[in-house]
């Protein structure tokens, strides 16, 4: 069984690369450390609502369509 939250990094990580960016420019714009925006992408960390929300607002992206994408994956 695969866990959301592992879905949710793979959306995470996914856009980031889309965009071309790195772990730490996200990190920073997200005010979330390195390691731990690593361990989100890896499935390893499930992030809370807040920094789900903050991540997201660093990749500019809305939460609704990163659900979404886990939704269809799920």
């Amino acid at each position: 069984m695969v866990l959301l939250r592992a879905h949710l990094g793979e959306a995470l990580r996914r856009a980031r690369q889309e965009q071309g960016r790195t772990l730490r420019q996200v990190s920073a714009d997200a005010a979330v450390s390195l390691g731990y925006l690593s361990e989100v992408e890896r499935g390893q960390k499930q992030p809370s609502s807040e920094l789900l929300a903050s991540i997201c607002s660093a990749l500019d992206l809305p939460l609704s369509r990163v659900l979404t994408e886990v939704a269809q994956t799920v």
